[in-house]
C-alpha cells in the first residue's frame, strides 16, 4: 500500500485496501481481548489480596470495573466465534441489500422504510459503512423500494442470515378507526461483486431505461436527473441506482448491483441442485416469512426458524438485531435449524 505506483488501478487497490482494513480490525480485536483479559487476571489477583484472610469484603468498585472488563471480553469473544461460522466464498465480502415492500400499500411501505432504517442503525452499530444506492418513496409514507450496501467484514455472511419475509402487527397510524394491520416486507441480499468475479451477462438481456430521481430524500437519496434502471429479462431481475453524480456512474454501480444479484440466483440454484441429489429438504429462505415483530396486542419480536424471542422490541427495530443473526448462524452450522413456524 505504500507502493508509489498503489493506486494506479483504483479497483486492485480499493479491494486491497478493504482487505487490509478487514485484517487489522481482526488484529485490533485480539490485541484488545489478550489486553482485556490481562487486566481480568490483574484485577483477580488484587481480589485475592483483599479477600484472602475472608476478614476484608472485596471493594465494590472493584468488581463493578470487573464487571465491565468481564462483559467487553465476552462481546469480543463473541465477534471470534462468529468468525467459525463462515464458510461461504462471499461470507467474508460486502452485501447489497434490497427492500420491498408486500401487498399493503402505506402500510407496508411505512415498514419498509422502518426496516431500512433498523439496518442502517445496525450497520452504524457493527461499524459497517452504508451507501443509500436507491430509495423510491411511498405515496404517502415510507418507501416502495431502496436498495444499500453494506461494506465491512462478514457483512454477506451476516446479512443472508437475514434475507426473506419480515411481518409486522401493529395499530396502524395510518388508519382512523385504530385497527390493527399486519404488513409484510421481503429483504433480499446479495454479494457485492467485486472486479475478480466473472458474471457473464449478454447485453442483449438487458434493458435499461434513464428517469429522474424521485426518491424520498433527505438520509436516503441524492437528487440527481440521471437515475438508471435495469432489468434483466432473461431472470426479470430489476436494478435501479439513482445516487451518483451521473448516469454513467449510476449505470455502473447498477451493473455490479445486477451482477451480484445473479451471481446470488446462481449460487442458490446450484444449492438447490446440490440439495435434490443428496435428497435433502432444503430450507426456503427467499420468499418465506423469517420473523415477526408485532408491536400489539402485546409486544414482541419472534424467529420463525430459530424460534428466538425478544420482548424489547423497540431496541430490535432500533438495530439490536445481532442476537437473532447469531442464533440463525449457530444452528444453521450445527444443522438444528427447526421447522419455520408461521
Amino acid at each position: 500500500m505504500h507502493d508509489p505506483s498503489f493506486w494506479d488501478d483504483p479497483a486492485v487497490a480499493q479491494s486491497v485496501s478493504s482487505q487490509y482494513s478487514r485484517l487489522k480490525s481482526r488484529l485490533d480485536d485480539y490485541v484488545e481481548l489478550t489486553e482485556q483479559i490481562d487486566d481480568l487476571e490483574l484485577m483477580l489477583g488484587l481480589l485475592d489480596d483483599e479477600d484472602g484472610s475472608g476478614e476484608i469484603p472485596p471493594d465494590p468498585e472493584l468488581l463493578k470495573d470487573m464487571d465491565q472488563v468481564a462483559g467487553k471480553a465476552s462481546y469480543t469473544l463473541d465477534r471470534f466465534e462468529e468468525q467459525r461460522l463462515f464458510s461461504g466464498d462471499f461470507d467474508a465480502g460486502d452485501a447489497v441489500v434490497s427492500i420491498h415492500p408486500g401487498a399493503g400499500g402505506t402500510e407496508s411501505q411505512d415498514w419498509a422504510e422502518m426496516l431500512l432504517r433498523m439496518y442502517l442503525r445496525w450497520a452504524q452499530m457493527r461499524g459497517f459503512q452504508t451507501e443509500i444506492n436507491e430509495a423510491t418513496g411511498g405515496d404517502e409514507a415510507g418507501l416502495k423500494s431502496a436498495t444499500f450496501t453494506v461494506h465491512g467484514e462478514n457483512a454477506y455472511g451476516l446479512l443472508s442470515a437475514e434475507r426473506g419475509v419480515h411481518r409486522l402487527v401493529r395499530i396502524s397510524p395510518f388508519d382512523a378507526a385504530a385497527r390493527r394491520h399486519t404488513s409484510f416486507v421481503s429483504l433480499d441480499v446479495s454479494p457485492l461483486v467485486q472486479g475478480g468475479v466473472d458474471v457473464d451477462i449478454d447485453e442483449k438481456d438487458l434493458r435499461v431505461e434513464t428517469y429522474r430521481s424521485s426518491g424520498a430524500g433527505g438520509q436516503h437519496v441524492n437528487k440527481t436527473d440521471s437515475a438508471v434502471r435495469i432489468t434483466h429479462v432473461p431472470t426479470k431481475t430489476v436494478v435501479q441506482c439513482q445516487n451518483e453524480r451521473s448516469q454513467l456512474q449510476n449505470r455502473e454501480t447498477a451493473m455490479r448491483m445486477l451482477r451480484s444479484k445473479l451471481l446470488q440466483l446462481e449460487h442458490d440454484r446450484r444449492q438447490e441442485d446440490l440439495a435434490r441429489e443428496k435428497g435433502e429438504q432444503k430450507e426456503i429462505a427467499w420468499g418465506s416469512q423469517i420473523r415477526s415483530y408485532v408491536l400489539a396486542p402485546y409486544t414482541l419480536v419472534k424467529d420463525h426458524r430459530t424460534n428466538l424471542e425478544r420482548g424489547n422490541v423497540e431496541g430490535v427495530l432500533n438495530g439490536a438485531i445481532d442476537d437473532f443473526i447469531r442464533e440463525y448462524l449457530v444452528q444453521r452450522a450445527t444443522g438444528k435449524l427447526g421447522t419455520r413456524e408461521v
